[in-house]
């Protein structure tokens, strides 16, 4: 049966709460998959995202960027530019939750993967910019612009799922990002969907003024090519 608990970590003074998810049927220690949230802060989406990676059998950790959920909007979106702003802080962040994850007693801590959606991807995909020691990670309609941080090398393997009328991501930052992770020398793989704009796998996307809209089509192929690529990272 999927079990689930909130569970405290700090950022330095920073408390953040993040959203476990497992099959308690299995004892042994499991791999574990972070889950970074949207501008919307760790809610649903991606509280759902954690039971589903626990019915795949790992560990689901949806973490917590902002350390407090933002009764409004406009009050996430202040809380995510302020991350946007400060690159160091907010790899700090991802990876004090990396740090959680593996003190966990059902996670195999050498087995980690980390998944975001939106800004969301935009977190993992810098947890792997720090050369943090995670197996890979998967951006999802993520955000691609790199920072101005020191470079390092990436260890993790890296899978984007983009779609090609996503309005937040031009192609020359795709471009950009290819050129960026080649440099590093990751391995590295982007999945560009035709037709398909910003937030595809989320149900509630509904602006396609904005370039906000749910593809089921694509939503089905970046879950399909989500978890074929966890299964080779972690295994």
């Amino acid at each position: 049966m999927i079990q689930t608990q909130e569970i405290e970590y700090r950022d330095e003074n920073t408390v953040c709460k993040g959203f476990v998810a497992f099959d308690d049927r299995e004892t042994s220690p499991k791999p574990a998959v972070l889950i970074s949230h949207t501008v919307h802060g760790r809610e649903e989406f991606v509280e759902n995202k954690a039971r589903q990676i626990a019915e795949l059998g790992y560990v689901g950790f949806a973490l917590d960027m902002y350390g407090r959920r933002g009764e409004t909007v406009e009050e996430n979106r202040a809380l995510m530019n302020e991350l946007l702003a400060d690159r160091a802080l907010l790899t700090r962040r991802i990876r004090a939750a990396l740090s959680a994850v593996r003190t966990l007693p059902q996670v195999d801590g050498a087995r980690v993967a980390a998944i975001g959606y939106c800004f969301g991807g935009l977190c993992v995909l810098d947890l792997a910019r720090s050369g943090a020691d995670v197996r890979g990670v998967v951006s999802l309609h993520g955000l691609l612009k790199g920072h101005d941080l020191p470079k390092q090398s990436i260890p993790a393997k890296v899978l984007v799922l983009h779609g090609h009328e996503d309005p937040l991501v031009p192609p020359e930052d795709v471009r950009a990002f290819q050129d960026e992770m080649t440099a590093a020398g990751a391995d590295w793989q982007i999945h560009i969907y035709g037709g398909t704009m910003h937030s595809f796998t989320n149900p509630k996307a509904a602006n396609p003024e904005a370039g906000l809209q749910y593809n089921p089509v694509a939503d089905q192929r970046a879950w399909t090519s989500l978890v074929a690529f966890l299964s080779e990272v972690l295994r």
